[in-house]
């Protein structure tokens, strides 16, 4: 749930004219090797890997929300350069607004999402035991917990379960099999948010809008404009190791302990040498 993700994901949304063209090679030689419309044989382990690089451009040029005749013309295009035809449209004429093309389609595709988004949240309000904080995020207490509550700049242990509103599950800490460990500050603001409301031991139900998540971006799983659903535990607060005294710092730089009324020494930075013994 970091946020450096929403980044990555605009900047992928910046280069639609490579990613859109592989994918759809790939969709449209599927005709072409298997002389129809089946899906392509993946036996060899080259082709599964190929398979696999589809999956992963494919979600990158989703947010062209292209329809099925769309796609047949675009396969098209890609054909007609594959084989050295000649195009009927100039592609140093067209080709500049492919991306602004995808930014429109993005931008509606997240005011859609959005739009289910608000009325999934709002019936996640209604529930019993709901709260809507100012933020817009729905907070519900599953299972009580007994221990403090984190801040901000805490470390955490939890155990998580993100879905869609559609219930499709994108990320999973119980499926790895052990809990994930962050800085409440590193993460989305609806968890830095959400998760300080807890104490250790509790499940709770975070529903996160999109400003507060993922943003109009998204990231590959997460639609742009996406509500999210979180179910969290919160294991534990990961406790700092004590900052190290002045006799540890001498001891660990071969240095002898300071005399009472005396002025410790200053540790020799890393790497110098020791000095000669007399």
């Amino acid at each position: 749930m970091r946020r450096g993700a929403k980044d990555a994901t605009t900047v992928a949304m910046m280069k639609p004219v490579i990613l859109a063209s592989l994918l759809l090679a790939f969709s449209g030689c599927d005709k072409l090797a298997t002389g129809g419309g089946s899906a392509p044989k993946l036996e060899t382990e080259d082709q599964k890997t190929l398979y696999a690089l589809g999956l992963l451009i494919g979600r990158n040029v989703q947010q062209f929300n292209l329809t099925p005749a769309e796609l047949e013309i675009v396969k098209a295009g890609i054909a007609d350069q594959a084989l050295d035809k000649k195009p009927p449209v100039v592609l140093q004429q067209f080709g500049p607004e492919v991306n602004q093309l995808g930014r429109k389609r993005a931008e509606a595709r997240a005011q859609k999402e959005k739009d289910k988004g608000k009325t999934y949240a709002d019936n996640a309000a209604k529930e019993a035991g709901a709260e809507r904080t100012t933020s817009g995020m729905i907070f519900r207490s599953i299972a009580p917990g007994t221990g403090a509550s984190p801040t901000a700049t805490d470390t955490v242990k939890v155990n998580y379960k993100g879905t869609l509103i559609d219930g499709t599950e994108f990320d999973s800490s119980y499926k790895r099999g052990q809990p994930a460990e962050f800085p409440l500050n590193g993460v989305i603001p609806c968890w830095t948010e959400g998760v300080q409301k807890m104490k250790v031991g509790e499940k709770a139900k975070l529903v996160c809008p999109s400003n507060i998540a993922y943003g109009d971006g998204g990231r590959p799983g997460i639609p742009g404009g996406a509500t999210l659903t979180f179910e969290v535990e919160l294991v534990d607060i990961v406790k700092k190791p004590p900052a190290p005294s002045p006799a540890e710092l001498n001891a660990l730089h071969g240095m002898a302990p300071p005399q009472p009324g005396a002025h410790p020494p200053i540790p020799p930075p890393p790497g110098a040498k020791k000095p000669a013994a007399k």
